[in-house]
């Protein structure tokens, strides 16, 4: 049996490649910061702070560059005794309601061993102790909400907050949200009183492009890569799959980390264009897992019916044909299927996942319709609905079509 030894042929510093790296400079993202510094310049000038609403798809540096103007705005108003700012951030990933999110601030403002409970108190009273909270507190606060859209569409606490000192709830604090989503619906979710105040500021984080996600790989290659360890065109494989994609920068990142953790695992000395390869593979494979995790039984099923398609070679595939299939195999297993519009809620969601592309058909005012196709390797999918279905037979016939079209 092999000991445990320290492997560094390929690294110098693996952290750097990772997601709590902070880098000294944000990349790529010049006008973006501009923009946000803008919106965040009335806390220096000692006014009432915006409230502000960034969104973007994931790994795009909305969280990056508000951890990055955040920490250097609370450096440069120190010089400044008018101004006295505090900044709390939570993610709001497990926290479903306004009523969660109240008592996850209460608590992040009160000392250990001070908190409340996260049931048994009115919404209101909530509320009310969190208003308290923050006036103990005083001057200035940024409530940073990452992932808000988490929040759904119970989002009192965002109307509340940003009017709570004209309302009469604050009198020492001057409270401003930063609002961060993933969800570019969730704006058109809100409330249109939440939309006038929470959106005061909107920024857009668009998806790198490959030439941007290079350029982010080679600063940060030159801290976590060793010395010729990185076989020419690794970099530009790893954005260029990462900007095909998603145009996320931390997909980018961590085709690279993988490719030389592969690497390191083989004792090779030079991470190879094989190697990002098999990291490409291993990262598709992680992300139908792990959506399949965010997913019910019936989620599985519309998955399954697209997979279905896409082995007779029949997608992209129209809502109606997909809906039709998903019947079919529900009929197959003895479950309840849902309604049609319930399946593409489903079919949405792995949209969202990046399992499925969507394509929008326009055929007229009245006849828009949406086709859906596997997002991820056919394998990939096949692999992960085999882990959560007992379908072995269905399954099997599924790879039998895949194969006979293939040989076709």
């Amino acid at each position: 049996m092999r000991r445990f030894e320290r492997k560094q042929n390929v690294f110098t510093n693996k952290d750097a490649l990772g997601e709590s790296y902070k880098p000294e400079r944000i990349e790529e993202r010049d006008d973006e910061i501009s923009e946000y510094m803008d919106a965040l310049q009335p806390v220096v000038d000692g006014w009432e702070p915006n409230n502000v609403f960034l969104y973007g798809n994931t790994g795009v540096g909305k969280t990056a560059v508000t951890e990055f103007l955040l920490e250097m705005l609370l450096e440069d108003v120190s010089q400044y005794d008018d101004v006295d700012l505090s900044v709390i951030s939570i993610n709001c990933k497990t926290l479903n309601s306004s009523y969660q999110v109240a008592v996850e601030l209460v608590n992040e403002l009160r000392p250990p061993g001070a908190e409340i409970s996260s049931t048994g108190y009115p919404q209101q009273t909530v509320f009310k102790k969190l208003f308290q909270e923050l006036d103990d507190v005083g001057g200035t606060v940024l409530i940073v909400l990452d992932e808000v859209d988490s929040i759904g569409d119970r989002d009192e606490l965002l109307y509340e907050l940003p009017r709570a000192r004209s309302n009469g709830k604050l009198e020492d604090a001057k409270v401003g949200l930063i609002g961060i989503s993933n969800d570019f619906k969730f704006h058109d979710q809100l409330d249109p009183r939440v939309q006038d105040t929470l959106c005061e500021r909107e920024l857009h984080f668009p998806p790198y492009q490959a030439p941007e996600l290079q350029n982010i790989l080679e600063s940060r290659a030159e801290v976590a890569i060793a010395e010729d360890a990185c076989e020419e065109g690794v970099l530009n494989l790893c954005a260029a799959l990462a900007a095909r994609d998603s145009g996320s920068a931390r997909q980018a990142l961590d085709l690279l980390r993988l490719a030389g953790e592969h690497a390191e695992n083989k004792d090779d000395e030079r991470i190879t264009l094989d190697h990002v390869d098999i990291a490409r593979q291993k990262l598709e494979q992680e992300r139908v897992v792990e959506g399949m995790r965010e997913l019910t039984e019936n989620g599985h099923f519309a998955l399954l019916a697209v997979v279905s398609k896409a082995a007779h070679d029949e997608t992209p595939c129209r809502m109606r044909d997909l809906y039709q299939e998903y019947l079919r195999l529900c009929n197959s297993a003895g479950i309840d299927p849902l309604a049609q519009r319930s399946v593409h809620n489903h079919l949405s969601d792995l949209r969202m996942l990046g399992i499925l592309s969507a394509e929008e058909n326009r055929t007229g005012s009245r006849g828009n319709y949406y086709s859906y196709a596997l997002d991820v390797p056919f394998s990939s999918a096949m692999e992960a609905l085999s882990d959560v279905l007992a379908l072995d037979s269905v399954l099997d016939e599924i790879r039998k079509t895949a194969t006979q079209a293939e040989a076709a």
